[in-house]
């Protein structure tokens, strides 16, 4: 009777998925965690103060970079070295941590779909708190900046939401030349213009609601949001069902391939 074989087809299909995986993950890992990060936070001075990493207002982009760098390089690791090795350990690894992330993913689409009012809540308390730190962190300031170009949005809500920030509200012992302003990002665009305005948001809030249409864009980041992903429903459950068909075709191959191993072993 033969005996047991690894499968060969499976071991190289994983090592090699893995390998192109583990690669872009050392890439978004040293290069912008180790590089980028870093750089970021030497220029914003949180090197120098390390307690302030914990301080920031609102979100800081670069633990974002950390966080996905991190994720990929360790579930990369484990995969490429548990496929070409045979190591067991780190086939479970690679398969338990891949289970653990497919889990999240369909508990966090399942919660927003049941508790998607307190999630729009959540999402301009976020939205808010990233406004109160705008001008705190160069970063935050670039994120929201992207986003609201985007979406062609303004606030959360509305461009009201700006009287959060001490440098855009309108009280009356407010000091700054943005006061009763918006961010450049909130303005709608001229196709003539070549060099963007920075300034295309200043006093436009002291004007009437009826004439602050015709400068900026007045719906929120949230409902606007929230136009898009009905727009793109089909697209983005699309995205959704391909990512977790691969991981449940990964957590397969690996759990297979662990099979194989033990069998050969025990036939030692």
């Amino acid at each position: 009777m033969p005996g047991h074989e690894v499968s060969c087809c499976i071991k190289y299909f994983i090592f090699g998925f893995n390998i192109l995986f583990w690669v872009r993950a050392m890439v978004l890992f040293v290069y912008c965690t180790l590089g980028i990060g870093l750089w970021a936070w030497s220029e914003k001075g949180v090197l120098s103060n390390i307690s302030s990493i914990t301080d920031l207002g609102g979100l800081d982009p670069v633990w974002l970079f950390m966080v996905v760098g991190g994720v990929m390089f360790i579930l990369g690791f484990a995969g490429c070295i548990g496929a070409l090795r045979e190591n067991t350990f780190l086939l479970k690894f690679f398969s338990v941590f891949l289970g653990i992330i497919f889990f999240l993913e369909l508990t966090t689409g399942i919660l927003a779909f049941v508790f998607k009012d307190w999630i729009k809540d959540q999402l301009n308390l976020f939205i808010n708190n990233n406004i109160r730190a705008y001008r705190d962190d160069i970063d935050l300031q670039n994120l929201i900046d992207f986003t609201q170009e985007y979406w062609e949005c303004c606030g959360a809500f509305g461009a009201d939401d700006w009287n959060l920030n001490i440098y855009f509200n309108c009280t009356d012992g407010n000091p700054s030349r943005e006061k009763c302003g918006v961010p450049f990002s909130c303005c709608t665009k001229d196709p003539a213009e070549d060099v963007i305005n920075t300034q295309c948001g200043y006093d436009i809030r002291a004007k009437p609601d009826s004439e602050q249409k015709d400068y900026i864009n007045v719906k929120g980041c949230v409902p606007q949001f929230e136009k898009w992903l009905q727009d793109n429903l089909t697209l983005v459950a699309g995205i959704f069902i391909g990512v977790a068909l691969l991981q449940i075709f990964g957590i397969c191959l690996a759990q297979n391939l662990v099979s194989d191993i033990e069998a050969v072993r025990a036939s030692w």
